[in-house]
């Protein structure tokens, strides 16, 4: 504005000329307007700078173009973000391995396949290998566009809905569904389905897409695969499929189990000429081409998947490790002793249990399980007590509570108190009220005293009993300061207690145990990651406590012509049996008990577990005569050694069949008697007596 004297006044007089020289020429209206117009706007920028982001204002007034720019900003940030995090948690390498399992043949050592497991798969597809017909089979009938589509094709989704042919994803789709996500239906997975199917066509060619579907995709019968699919059903490579062939499988694709054609041909068939069709109607075929005989089905390829057994449900998951990225269906071979499996099944079939259960585990001393026996009948339970069994090992544990103390330095002829406890919260019992004022730590070995082990774990302390365990490779809960521990009142599995055996047989440990067979560690591995061991005087102390046990202790029942070491086991209540030891390079356990955890009728440790021990041992060692088996044919029937013949039965208590005959163990006034009936005729023997049971810890 101008004063009274008409020159500019006010707080913008500056932006003005101080004066008018004469002759000046005033500007126009509109330059006068554009100036005005560029005050205002730099007085509204001064504002805005001013206002704070969360005030209104600050909003108000933006220009449609600011919003739009900022809003195409804010969407590609998000989406390179987005693709940033599939990048990272979905890695692209995923989508070439098989989406499940490939089938995997399991032997034991002498080549006997003993279980099938898994889908049937094949290596994988190139699709420049492929003739173009094959090719085209599929792309007609699920994503037409396939090659000018950028994963998910919007015509595609409304020709599938108008027209009721082809699926409404796309192959990228169909890839990024099955090797990525869950097989859920919800719209954030759809909306996870179409990000990873940009994200694999950013990064890959088209080929290499439709490689990782057609070798990926399921057809049916347990067949995952164009390759293993075109063998399975036409007994030929996918190199060599006729377009009529290419043409049923890419019709399976849509539902594989309900069409096909093993089972479904004329589905399959019918299904098949709506692949010509699209095949015509996408200008690959003439109407001529299209009219094709259906093909004949050539199914040479086994699908044998029986029943599992206890060993093979246990060595499965090991043996997947290190397979899982194979399309290949592969054979190993495990440790399992086809011989000695047997031997374990009808020890354990004909050991006349009751309604009791019973569970055998035998390896080497190098963790190599031979043979693995996990209840009656797998048919009927294939839980397996060996393994998933959390059960009291009872006095078995006491051999870590003597051996705490030949590693404290106690010896074998070291003297013991075996009075009874008298005093104290804990006061534990001897069986049948049997006392003396000391014994020998063999001999309360051998006795199992169970006052002698109490006094025993107190004067070597609970750390070192427990360390002792550890370092054998008992992984179970043992609590300190807790003196029923010693009496063997932690719950663990047969497999975890004989695998300590094991470790105490061969001096070397921990012993891990193992289906497949131990590498021989060279002199390096073995100097840096090699077993621990024991001292030799410790070792040799243990051994001659255990032999000791078993020829003149609680484990009588269990004596063999060879060199034999062991020890019995009874939880608290009978609830569990047991007998652990070795012989020759066997090392074996046997537990007996009830599923519900109820007491055992007059079963002990130093009774029929140890009986079940000596007969297994016997025939393993060739000391008693084994059946025969026949050459082994790996590729031939699986044999589930854990299902008995249909002729077994259940035998009364004392009565065993076995190899060379008949055993009968009673008892004739009093007196224990063996009647073996067999070929050479009728041989009486006295038998030995059995140990009083040990009886429940008191506390």
């Amino acid at each position: 504005m101008r004063g009274a004297s008409g020159k500019p006044e006010g707080a913008y007089a500056g932006y003005f000329a101080q004066g008018e020289p004469a002759g000046a020429v005033l500007p126009d209206e509109e330059e006068w307007e554009d100036r005005i117009s560029r005050i205002e706007d730099a007085v509204a920028l001064e504002e805005r700078k001013r206002q704070k982001w969360w005030q209104r204002a600050f909003w108000l007034g933006r220009r449609k173009r600011w919003w739009a720019v900022r809003a195409v900003s804010a969407m590609l940030l998000l989406f390179f973000l987005t693709v940033g995090f599939l990048a990272v948690t979905t890695p692209l390498s995923k989508s070439l391995e098989p989406v499940v399992p490939p089938q995997l043949t399991i032997l034991a050592a002498d080549g006997t396949p003993i279980a099938r497991n898994g889908a049937i798969t094949d290596a994988p597809v190139e699709v420049a290998k492929l003739p173009p017909h094959v090719v085209e089979a599929f792309i007609s009938i699920e994503d037409r566009r396939f090659y000018s589509h950028w994963g998910v094709d919007p015509r595609g989704i409304a020709r599938a809905a108008w027209t009721g042919v082809g699926g409404g994803s796309t192959i990228t789709q169909q890839l990024a569904k099955f090797t990525f996500l869950t097989p859920e239906r919800s719209l954030t997975r759809k909306a996870r389905e179409m990000l990873i199917a940009f994200w694999l066509e950013a990064w890959l060619s088209k080929d290499q897409i439709l490689e990782r579907y057609l070798s990926n995709t399921y057809f049916g019968d347990n067949v995952y695969g164009l390759r293993a699919a075109s063998l399975h059903y036409f007994y030929r490579q996918p190199e060599k499929l006729t377009t009529a062939q290419a043409a049923m499988l890419a019709g399976l694709v849509q539902a594989p189990s309900a069409l096909r054609p093993t089972k479904h041909y004329e589905r399959a068939e019918k299904r098949m000429r709506l692949v010509l069709g699209s095949m015509v109607a996408a200008g690959y075929l003439t109407e001529q081409e299209a009219d094709l005989p259906s093909p004949r089905l050539d199914v040479r390829t086994r699908n044998e998947l029986p029943t599992g057994t206890y060993f093979a449900d246990w060595a499965l998951p090991i043996l997947r490790q290190g397979s899982e990225r194979s399309y290949e269906a592969q054979t190993i071979t495990t440790t399992l002793d086809a011989r000695l499996q047997g031997i374990a099944t009808r020890i354990v079939q004909r050991a006349g249990l009751g309604g009791a259960q019973a569970a055998l585990v035998a390896m080497r001393p190098n963790g190599e399980v031979v043979a693995m026996v996990g209840g009656k009948d797998y048919r009927k339970s294939p839980f397996n007590r060996a393994t998933q069994a959390q059960r009291q090992p009872g006095s078995t544990f006491k051999t870590f509570v003597y051996l705490a103390a030949l590693k404290a330095g106690a010896e074998p002829s070291d003297p013991i108190d075996n009075s009874e406890i008298t005093e104290g919260g804990y006061r534990p019992k001897n069986a049948a009220g049997r006392y003396s004022d000391t014994l020998t730590l063999e001999e309360a070995f051998a006795r199992s005293s169970n006052v002698a082990a109490v006094r025993l774990y107190q004067s070597v302390g609970d750390e070192a009993v427990i360390a002792t365990a550890r370092e054998l490779g008992i992984t179970s809960t043992l609590t300190p300061g807790d003196p029923s521990v010693a009496l063997g009142t932690a719950s663990m599995t047969l497999l975890e207690l004989t695998s300590a055996y094991a470790g105490i047989a061969g001096n070397a440990f921990p012993v891990k145990p193992t289906p497949l067979p131990v590498a021989q560690q060279g002199w390096w591995d073995w100097m840096w990651n090699g077993p621990e061991s024991y001292p030799g005087r410790v070792s040799e102390d243990m051994a001659q406590m255990l032999r000791r046990a078993v020829n003149a202790g609680t484990g009588r029942a269990a004596m063999l012509p060879i060199a034999n070491f062991g020890k019995t086991g009874t939880s608290q209540d009978n609830r569990d049996a047991l007998f652990v030891g070795w012989a020759g390079d066997l090392v074996v356990g046997v537990w007996i008990g009830n599923d519900d955890n109820t007491p055992l009728n007059g079963i002990y440790g130093g009774g029929m577990p140890a009986r079940m021990w000596r007969d297994f041992m016997l025939q393993a060692t060739g000391k008693a005569p084994a059946a025969t088996r026949p050459k082994a044919d790996p590729s031939g029937p699986v044999e589930p050694l854990d299902i008995p013949p249909p002729e077994e039965f259940e035998l009364p208590e004392g009565l065993r069949i076995e190899e060379d005959g008949v055993r009968v163990d009673t008892d004739i006034g009093g007196v224990p008697i063996d009647v073996r009936i067999g070929p050479e005729g009728v041989n009486v023997q006295p038998g030995r007596r059995e140990e009083e049971p040990e009886p429940e810890p008191q506390r």
